[in-house]
């Protein structure tokens, strides 16, 4: 049984689909990102999950309970990190998390014992005492995040949560949400789909409030038809004319013509099989040198792009 499942969820606003009828289940110990172009509906999906929405339509379960129903009880076992990470700066650190705390019903030796490991596990130790405004937005993404584990839920949902930082706190928050992902089924939502390589285990793409792909990342991005390309750089007569001739190359990008009357190219490949055998043949029964023979697998980008190059709409 899935921890999460949604089933034919939509919602709108003022008659404006934000989120279509999508259906998808997330298992535990999952770390999932969610991409989309910015109005595709990530936001309003993730709020429905943490039940600041209501779905119009469809229904969304946690261990097959409908949150209809569950109700607070869903609640206690969800933490959100939302995409403005609302905090009080005039607090202090450690009043903030005690602040959090006693909304989450932790009393007593649990709510201390708790705030102790949220920062522990966000490395929150030198500033706990500090005021909230004096700190740099990577710590105010720590606090944001230390929140929403307090009350130790199984699902952790988060929503932009690297937005606005720069590269190190990046890297420092990539690393956190990996090591909280090895407890905790984690998803969430980013714009750096560099991120979601190193982070995820699997991937969601939402457009214009569908999901347009679902699944391990590298399987998705094999898939991609601007998936695989092979760069060959060789000496000889008409190169370029018989490799694009082989059968399976759709296409040829010619590069700067290299030194000593080398030819670079980079070649499509139209179907999945792997091209570089044949062109190594030709090389030997054309008597080419070959200098380079590499072969690239599609990017997370190009499939973004192939899945979700739509007019962006606002939601």
């Amino acid at each position: 049984m899935s921890l999460l499942s949604l089933e034919r969820v939509s919602k709108r606003f003022n008659g404006i689909v934000a989120v279509d009828d999508i259906s998808f289940t997330v298992d535990r110990g999952q770390v999932v990102g969610f991409l989309g172009p910015n109005g595709a509906g990530k936001s309003t999906t993730m709020r429905m999950i943490t039940q600041y929405f209501e779905p119009d339509g469809g229904q969304i379960r946690l261990d097959d309970v409908p949150l209809s129903e569950a109700g607070r009880e869903a609640k206690k076992r969800i933490g959100f990190l939302p995409e403005s990470n609302p905090l009080y700066g005039e607090m202090l650190v450690s009043e903030y998390l005690d602040f959090i705390a006693q909304l989450r019903g932790l009393n007593g030796r649990e709510r201390t014992s708790s705030i102790a490991e949220a920062v522990s596990a966000t490395g929150l130790e030198p500033v706990f005492h500090r005021p909230i405004g004096e700190l740099s937005k990577g710590f105010r993404q720590r606090i944001g995040l230390a929140a929403a584990i307090l009350h130790r839920p199984d699902l952790l949902i988060l929503d932009e949560p690297t937005e606005g930082l720069d590269p190190n706190q990046r890297v420092e928050i990539r690393r956190l949400i990996a090591d909280l992902g090895r407890e905790r089924t984690v998803m969430l939502s980013t714009h750096v789909l560099s991120e979601v390589q190193s982070m995820c285990s699997r991937l969601l793409i939402i457009n214009r409030g569908k999901i347009v792909a679902d699944g391990a990342v590298d399987a998705l991005v094999s898939r991609a038809s601007a998936g695989v390309r092979v760069s060959v750089e060789a000496a000889g007569a008409n190169v370029e004319e018989r490799l694009a001739a082989l059968p399976g190359v759709s296409g040829v990008e010619q590069h700067d013509t290299a030194a000593s009357g080398r030819t670079r190219l980079s070649l499509t490949a139209a179907g999945a099989d792997d091209i570089r055998p044949a062109i190594f043949e030709l090389a030997k029964t054309a008597g080419w040198t070959l200098f380079e023979l590499h072969q690239e697998t599609g990017s997370l980008e190009d499939l973004f792009r192939e899945l979700t190059a739509t007019e962006e709409v606002a939601a």
